[in-house]
């Protein structure tokens, strides 16, 4: 890395839910970083397994790495991961640092992980949200279509300025959390990023079977109106899924779960200065998209 780093830190939080099977693979991962974090607040939503007891054992060797633990309750949504992450931003608010990130609790990375992304910072002042791609097996982002100015929620890392002008996470129910965000970000004049140099790896394996897919779509399909969604841009969303597995009805089902929000009568979960915003970057990136045709 050619900037200099040595004033730069950062912070990292992670809300865990039953992550036994993965997150000592990621406390591995971020232990062994050149650049290790001022504090890591690993949140436990109320987890049932064994994550607690891996992420005590590992406080007690770095005490840099804390543990709060979270009621437990039956109602797994969206929203949860928000609340989780406030509580962890409640611990580490009143630290100096530059850099705040939010970590999944099943990815894990290389040692250079994170002093590759705070030397992004560090060039590009105007920089509010970085990260990396995510691979889970084969899987991977297809750029076509995922704009490059979108940061996958498996680690986002936002310049302490941005985030506060964001005003952190909203929690939402049905999801898009880190959509917000990062569009919130560009909506206020900063710069987002992926930098596809670098990966992380994602370890909890999503179900393949066509039925969980199509509920997936389904689900994709509701989120995507009530975070303000352009129905064109739905559309070519639409014909583009026809041609992944599963075949033409992947693609029906997303059109379907848009189709059905809209008909529900209910409130968008996000702004009107929002939803204009979003859906001008998508008619920007069709428009694009036609013109390199």
């Amino acid at each position: 890395m050619t900037s200099d780093l040595t004033n730069y830190s950062y912070v990292l939080i992670t809300p865990a839910h039953n992550e036994e099977a993965y997150i000592e693979k990621t406390i591995q991962s971020v232990i062994s970083q050149t650049i290790l974090p001022k504090k890591w607040v690993i949140v436990s939503d109320g987890s049932t397994d064994r994550t607690d007891e891996i992420v005590h054992e590992y406080c007690a060797k770095y005490q840099w790495i804390n543990l709060i633990r979270m009621p437990e309750h039956r109602d797994r949504q969206f929203a949860a991961k928000v609340h989780c992450f406030n509580a962890g931003y409640q611990r580490i608010k009143d630290l100096h640092y530059d850099i705040i990130g939010n970590l999944d609790a099943d990815i894990s990375f290389r040692e250079d992980y994170f002093e590759f992304l705070l030397n992004k910072f560090s060039k590009i002042p105007e920089l509010g949200v970085a990260g990396t791609p995510f691979v889970e097996g084969s899987v991977h982002y297809n750029y076509r279509f995922t704009s490059i100015e979108h940061v996958s929620g498996a680690c986002q890392l936002f310049r302490r300025e941005c985030f506060e002008a964001i005003g952190g996470y909203i929690p939402i129910k049905s999801g898009g959390i880190d959509l917000i965000a990062v569009t919130t970000a560009r909506m206020k004049g900063w710069k987002t990023r992926t930098f596809t140099e670098k990966t992380c790896y994602h370890h909890r394996k999503i179900g393949t079977g066509n039925s969980r897919v199509l509920i997936a779509r389904f689900k994709d399909g509701k989120k995507d109106y009530f975070l303000g969604g352009h129905p064109l841009w739905e559309l070519f969303r639409f014909f583009y899924q026809m041609t992944r597995r599963p075949y033409i009805v992947g693609g029906l089902f997303l059109y379907f779960g848009y189709i059905y929000a809209f008909l529900s009568g209910k409130d968008r979960n996000v702004s009107q200065e929002l939803t204009k915003y979003r859906r001008s970057e998508q008619m920007q990136r069709l428009k694009r998209y036609f013109i390199r045709l």
